[in-house]
């Protein structure tokens, strides 16, 4: 049976080492955490013949992403975007082969989705509650699509100038959405409030591990 391959967490700048089954947003240094897989166990299983058997998404590559159970994968069919061939930029460029990966194709319209269904799916399996993050854009749909596919509570924490078309888009997921005066810095800042007074686990840009994880097959 295909398994990820992961080992641990690790901080890069002070090599601190952490079990991948404890609930950990940051290294004790305050720096984030990346994740460590067996890649010897990995290439095993992981070869070209096998992916060309695969389902064609992002969850190809379990052997290299951090969820172990796949009963705990949360997915809205996101990755394995297209190539769009730029005819109009190749003749300007004199370049035949450039093309750009059309990621507004994903579920929730960027390549947020990626991100964020690595990180709920791995909540999911770490038994997370509720879970919080601080925007001012599209993350928080992404973040409220997957939450509520997963039956975790949603909060989001926008500024009041944040387009209401973001808004609008994060209360249709169910999401709990909280504006404050301000920047995304003080959206932040009442984030990481509520992570202290209430519980949630965050999943702001690299205050968490798993982000990058979903990302990282782009």
């Amino acid at each position: 049976m295909i398994k990820s391959a992961i080992k641990n967490l690790y901080c890069p700048l002070c090599n601190n080492s952490y079990k991948h089954t404890d609930c950990i947003n940051l290294c004790e240094c305050g720096k984030p955490l990346l994740v460590d897989y067996d890649y010897e166990k990995a290439k095993q299983t992981l070869t070209p013949a096998s992916l060309s058997m695969r389902v064609n998404s992002m969850w190809r590559y379990l052997e290299v992403l951090p969820v172990v159970s796949r009963e705990n994968t949360i997915t809205l069919g996101e990755g394995m975007t297209p190539l769009q061939l730029c005819i109009n930029l190749s003749d300007k460029y004199g370049n035949d082969q450039l093309y750009i990966k059309d990621e507004s194709v994903n579920p929730t319209g960027s390549f947020k989705a990626r991100g964020l269904a690595m990180a709920v799916s791995k909540a999911k399996e770490l038994e997370v509650e509720k879970i919080i993050i601080p925007t001012a854009g599209n993350a928080g749909s992404a973040l409220a699509a997957y939450c509520s596919r997963a039956k975790i509570k949603c909060k989001v924490i926008m500024p009041k100038s944040t387009p209401d078309a973001f808004a609008v888009d994060t209360a249709y997921h169910g999401a709990d959405i909280e504006k404050v005066d301000g920047s995304i810095k003080d959206a932040g800042e009442r984030a990481a409030q509520l992570v202290k007074s209430e519980g949630f686990f965050a999943v702001s840009t690299l205050k968490e591990p798993y982000r990058i994880e979903g990302k990282k097959t782009m």
